[in-house]
């Protein structure tokens, strides 16, 4: 038997009472409300906006982060992963949304985040088409280079006093908010560490304030409840060279940020239950769906976009309640204090070295984030390749160190943003990679048992094109076959006729099956997992895990709406 989780109390779909939902909601929103918010403010500020952006830009981060955390919990259609995740400002689009507000101001940014949402829509409906492309060592490395293009504006901001402030403010208010924060990092038990963030800049500010880096009196002077000061930016539809050179940039930055939601959703559901369950890329699906849709509307109003918090995972295993009502809860706590000036001048007063500081261990933690991508899916010289020259491509053009005298206009604004051009630089590499790999051979074939025969003579006839003896060929042929047995008795209890494509490629000692069928059924991968916990078989179909468990060296399988991957790894000297 699986373990038990008896930690959690209420499973999303369990109703517990709403004292209790409120209560870890209230809790949830106080330790994510600073983050937030200060993401969009430490945005606006580094590029110049004046006060009045400031403020509407911290109430629409509030609103449109409620609103899509609703969204998350209660799922409406594909739409939300029906897990409580929360949504909040992304890190990763500091600094294209800076480059924008610079080039363009409020409406060429809100343009480009409407733009590039669609994105995300197009990549949570056909996540299984990039999966060769989009790899976890190109995110991996766009997202250190992600640390490369915001730190110089980080740096800047430690320093960012008003005229006439003691040398020693900035230095002092900076170095006590990364103390605390480090000290609760590195040593603070599980509890704590969830309220780093917001103990590190209460502390920041505490210190700030008798050096008058904290003026009190707007959040005094500021009501209780009312509307923003500021104004809807509107968007920009002329579509000028600006908005198309800086086009890829967000792209790319969406899809980075997509890739953090996929792993936010796995997560989620993995810590929700009592008793574990297989992984449903449906709902990282929807869950991607709803950061696309918040990103929509952070665009539409004119705000930096979402991404879902890891944090929702910590809450989730501290608190025990994984119920969907808690995600409503946090969604309608953060939507009504944006309602409420004094909450947003109260962030807003928060001192440019208290904000660097704490960003620049979000940053930090970040850039650790893309090399552990990248180390996980296993770093052999091709990757090592690909990784290393396009994170200093990246740094070389971030710096203006590589033909700066050469690039102008359009190209000049593209590649001068070091995570774009490192970015083109490894998708191209990957891409080049994947069609000078050894060619794919494929089979279609109906799926079904008397499918085996023409499964298994392809199967034989590719061990003898790539010289492999007779065990390794048996080896492949077992794991054929058991691969197919699991996906016959998934598509019998499925009741529904199913098609299957069959893809064989040696590498390097191994050969890589890929069975692509339309989806349904249980995640094998999942199952798989769980089965060294199992005493005895209980049944003819678990004697199939076992056995491909046995035949094959790595088992992923991948379910999607339209689609089941399921990639097995077979070598040739077990």
């Amino acid at each position: 038997m699986a373990q038990v989780n008896e930690y959690i109390r209420y499973e999303p779909d369990e109703r517990p009472p709403h004292s209790i939902a409120a209560g870890v909601g209230f809790q949830a929103a106080v330790v994510i409300i600073a983050p937030v918010v200060l993401s969009a403010i430490i945005i606006g500020r580094a590029a110049n906006q004046p006060e009045s952006y400031l403020t509407w830009i911290a109430f629409a981060a509030l609103l449109i982060s409620g609103v899509s955390t609703i969204l998350q919990a209660v799922r409406v259609g594909r739409i939300g992963a029906g897990h409580v995740l929360v949504m909040g400002t992304s890190g990763a689009f500091i600094a294209v949304c800076i480059t924008a507000l610079v080039k363009g101001g409020p409406p060429l940014m809100a343009s480009l985040i409407v733009v590039a949402s669609l994105f995300q829509f197009a990549l949570a409906a056909r996540l299984s088409l990039l999966r060769r492309i989009l790899t976890p060592v190109v995110s991996g490395t766009v997202i250190m280079l992600i640390a490369v293009t915001v730190m110089p504006i980080v740096f800047g901001l430690l320093t960012d006093v008003p005229e006439g402030t003691p040398s020693a403010a900035a230095p002092t208010a900076a170095g006590a908010t990364l103390v605390v924060l480090v000290v609760l990092a590195l040593r603070a038990p599980v509890t704590w560490r969830l309220w780093a963030p917001l103990i590190g800049i209460v502390v920041g500010c505490a210190v700030a304030a008798p050096f008058g880096l904290y003026d009190i009196q707007p959040v005094i002077a500021a009501p209780w409840i009312g509307f923003p000061d500021g104004a809807w930016p509107g968007l920009d539809l002329t579509f000028s060279a600006e908005f198309w050179a800086l086009l890829p940039a967000f792209v790319l930055v969406t899809l980075v940020g997509a890739i953090e939601t996929i792993g936010d959703g796995v997560a989620i559901q993995r810590v929700s239950r009592r008793q574990p369950r297989a992984t449903d890329f449906r709902l990282v699906q929807g869950a991607l769906n709803a950061d696309g849709m918040g990103n929509l509307l952070s665009g539409l109003i004119g705000t930096p976009p979402n991404t879902t918090y890891s944090t929702s995972i910590s809450l989730a295993e501290l608190t025990g309640v994984a119920a969907r009502r808690v995600g409503v809860y946090v969604g309608a706590i953060f939507a009504v204090l944006a309602l409420s000036p004094k909450v947003t001048a109260l962030l807003i007063a928060i001192p440019n070295p208290v904000g660097a500081a704490y960003v620049t261990l979000l940053i930090g933690l970040l850039f650790v984030q893309g090399m552990r991508l990248v180390v996980e899916d296993g770093l052999n010289h091709r990757k090592a390749a690909v990784v290393g020259l396009s994170f200093w491509l990246g740094v070389g053009f971030q710096n203006q160190v590589i033909f700066a005298d050469l690039l102008g206009g359009t190209w000049g604004t593209l590649l001068g943003n070091g995570m774009t051009a490192g970015c083109i630089t490894a998708i191209v590499l990957t891409a080049f990679m994947e069609l000078t790999a050894p060619r794919r051979r494929r089979l279609e074939v109906e799926l079904a048992a008397a499918s085996m025969p023409k499964i298994d003579e392809f199967l034989r006839a590719f061990a003898a094109k790539v010289g492999w003896d007779d065990s390794a060929t048996e080896r492949l042929r077992a794991a054929g076959e058991e691969t197919l047995a699991i996906l016959t008795q998934q598509a019998d209890d499925a009741a529904n006729g199913r098609h299957l494509i069959l893809t064989a490629r040696p590498a390097e000692g191994t050969v890589e099956l890929e069975f692509l069928a339309t989806a349904a059924g249980e995640n094998l991968e999942d199952r798989m997992a769980f089965l060294s916990e199992q005493p005895e078989i209980v049944d003819e179909h678990e004697i199939s895990f076992r056995l491909l468990r046995h035949y094959a060296s790595a088992v992923r399988h991948q379910k999607y709406h339209d689609l089941d991957i399921i990639a097995v790894q077979v070598e040739r000297t077990p």
